[in-house]
């Protein structure tokens, strides 16, 4: 009886509630609509006669009811998804490799914990990160010379097929005396005497520039660039110019108040990232796995972040 209502995703869905600590959030995990996600709680509540948790409390308190259910989750799932991958192994007879290239610099950010769980689970896939700046990591895919690219946009042909990842906000960051800090957001204008301070990659690889001053005709008064996030956001702090980074690669700036981040437009100017692969290597598992570990481990640890 208990078995044809307990089923798997309840319980993964039990432990994402946990670990990203809000019923939207667990939904977004989850690839499900809240109220998918409300409805598989109802029915756990209904046949177990009791809330799995207080309602208003955040993150979730769970009750005894819940916390015996996450006890199961914890003992079961962990044995589902390794016998999945024996599994996996045994019908591809074994697994490959994973190469690296990426064209972002901030990606090291969520890329590296990524690299680190994928390896827990398949530690004979032999992981490595293509040295150097690509400026066309895709080219270094379909030439066998990476497996995966990490991207700004996705790119789909009969050759390539492109993952999703996350979507995220990218923020203008000023020192906290600068004029422009007081304003409620920053226009394309507000860019026209200040010095721009970015990474050294081309103009088409800066979302800024892409989405928001090349279309408005609008060029900095200057550009400076730098290969180090922590000397960016020094130069910005002393009044050198601005920058343009994503939200969670500033955050603990922020926090410390180092700089101050404004949005760009009214609506935020938003920033994508994609995993890249040969369509014929698509399908194999470790690849998989290896796109929903960094989904799961960046969602979980980079803030303000929502899955494509």
């Amino acid at each position: 009886m208990l078995s044809s209502i307990l089923e798997i995703r309840h319980l993964r869905t039990l432990v994402a509630l946990r670990d990203t600590g809000s019923l939207v959030r667990a939904a977004q995990l989850l690839n499900l609509t809240q109220s998918a996600l409300s409805h598989q709680v109802k029915l756990l509540e209904e046949r177990f006669g009791g809330p799995l948790f207080e309602r208003k409390s955040v993150p979730p308190q769970f009750t005894a009811i819940g916390l015996r259910l996450l006890a199961l989750a914890d003992g079961v799932l962990p044995q589902v998804e390794s016998a999945e991958r024996d599994l996996a192994r045994l019908a591809t007879g074994g697994a490959g490799q994973l190469r690296i290239a990426v064209e972002c610099h901030t990606c090291f950010d969520w890329l590296m914990p990524a690299m680190d769980a994928f390896r827990q689970r398949w530690p004979e896939v032999e992981m490595d990160i293509v040295s150097g700046f690509h400026p066309d990591p895709v080219a270094l895919v379909l030439q066998r010379k990476a497996d995966v690219a990490i991207l700004a946009e996705p790119e789909d042909s009969d050759a390539v097929h492109s993952f999703a990842l996350f979507g995220f906000e990218i923020v203008a960051l000023v020192a906290n005396e600068h004029a422009l800090a007081a304003k409620p957001s920053l226009s394309a204008q507000d860019f026209a005497d200040q010095v721009l301070i970015s990474y050294p990659v081309p103009d088409e690889m800066l979302d800024v520039m892409r989405q928001v001053l090349v279309p408005a005709g609008i060029a900095p008064a200057g550009r400076r660039t730098t290969e180090l996030t922590v000397a960016m956001l020094q130069l910005v702090a002393s009044g050198r110019g601005i920058a343009t980074l994503p939200r969670w690669a500033a955050q603990s700036y922020l926090n410390r108040a180092y700089v101050t981040a404004k949005s760009i437009g009214p609506q935020g100017l938003q920033g994508q990232l994609f995993m890249a692969a040969r369509t014929a290597d698509a399908a194999q598992p470790w690849l998989q796995e290896f796109v929903q570990v960094t989904r799961e481990s960046s969602f979980k640890s980079l803030p303000g972040i929502a899955l494509l």
